[in-house]
């Protein structure tokens, strides 16, 4: 098939460079435009020396404008912006008949309330939200296949949502006693100025954050509740550790079967899923492994002093937690193999 022409609008900050990365090695996609209003006029290679001599890196940065970017013949766009913000843009670019890929928390949530009682504003393009898909591919890839707006999972719930999603539709664990931590890199803060991220802050430090509700908490109980066929509420406390990226997630539950049906419920869910690695009883999940990737790994392990099962998961909070993961979708929108471009080690 012909390259697919494709734009990231926001694309100076982590997640837009590293589907920049992506798209510059995508063998169907050819990179028509990106836009930055920091970086309008300046070439992408110039912006991101480590591009320099791949074919495409010489696109130039332009300003985040509607028209040109359909000027450009883009026929599918990521959106690398912040929540608010995507949702004006997916608004015009749908319009314009391009399909989008927004990897912001716009159209995760299903409830307009409750994506303003998360995010403190009204929504602000509400009429998408029944016709947004919750880009999870290993859960929703056909609905992608036909999708004119995907709405990427955030970090954490992809972290937290696999693992947990099998064994809340087996009722395989009580949904009332789910507790979850993260730890994440500094690079899920973005590019911030704010000191909490800066060197000599997070280097040789490990902290909580966003105590007791992370806005996160909205989507991933979403999902968990549809999953359920109940609603779920969880404990989940999301730590910040000094690596660039990288999320480690443990999740424990009350058993509500026997322990060997853990494993066999990961393994019916996901033993044909690409980029889903299950490390078995016992496995531990390490970000080492993982970052640069679209691979998540999923260990899980059970303890009868507690009750309790212990499900390990680690993944790359820019690769399968944002724009390998998006990836993945633009691969199955255009009906491509799911790994087409992603099976990077």
């Amino acid at each position: 098939m012909n390259a697919i022409k494709t734009a990231v609008v926001g694309a100076s900050g982590y997640t837009g460079m590293e589907l920049l990365r992506l798209l510059l090695l995508h063998s169907n996609a050819e990179l028509s435009c990106v836009t930055s209003r920091q970086h309008s006029g300046q070439k992408v290679s110039d912006v991101f020396p480590r591009f320099r001599g791949v074919p495409g890196s010489e696109v130039a940065f332009v300003e985040p404008n509607t028209s040109e970017i359909k000027a450009s013949g883009a026929e599918i766009a990521f959106l690398a912006l912040p929540h608010g913000v995507a949702a004006d843009y997916a608004t015009e670019l749908l319009a314009e008949g391009l399909k989008v890929i927004d990897l912001s928390a716009d159209f995760r949530i299903h409830d307009p309330e409750v994506y303003e009682e998360f995010y403190g504003s009204p929504h602000p393009a509400p009429e998408l939200l029944k016709e947004a898909v919750y880009g999870l591919p290993e859960v929703h890839a056909e609905a992608i296949q036909t999708a004119r707006l995907v709405a990427s999972p955030g970090c954490y719930p992809t972290s937290i949502e696999l693992p947990l999603l099998p064994l809340l539709e087996k009722k395989l664990i009580d949904p009332e006693s789910i507790v979850t931590c993260s730890m994440s890199g500094v690079s899920g803060a973005g590019k911030s100025s704010n000191t909490l991220f800066s060197f000599c802050e997070a280097n040789e430090s490990v902290r909580a954050y966003s105590v007791p509700r992370h806005r996160h908490l909205s989507e991933i109980e979403q999902e968990l509740s549809l999953a359920a066929e109940q609603k779920v509420t969880i404990s989940f406390t999301p730590h910040l550790v000094p690596t660039h990226c990288g999320i480690c997630t443990t999740t424990s539950a009350k058993l509500t079967a026997q322990p060997e049906a853990i494993g066999e419920a990961l393994e019916q869910a996901y033993s044909k899923q690409p980029f889903v690695r299950l490390l078995g009883k016992g496995g531990c999940a390490d970000t080492k492994h993982v970052t640069r990737t679209n691979f998540i790994d999923i260990g899980w392990d059970y303890d009868p002093r507690t009750g309790r099962v212990l499900l390990l998961s680690a993944e790359d909070n820019l690769g399968k937690g944002a724009a390998s993961q998006g990836m993945q979708s633009f691969n199955i929108m255009l009906g491509l193999d799911q790994t087409t471009g992603l099976l990077n080690i």
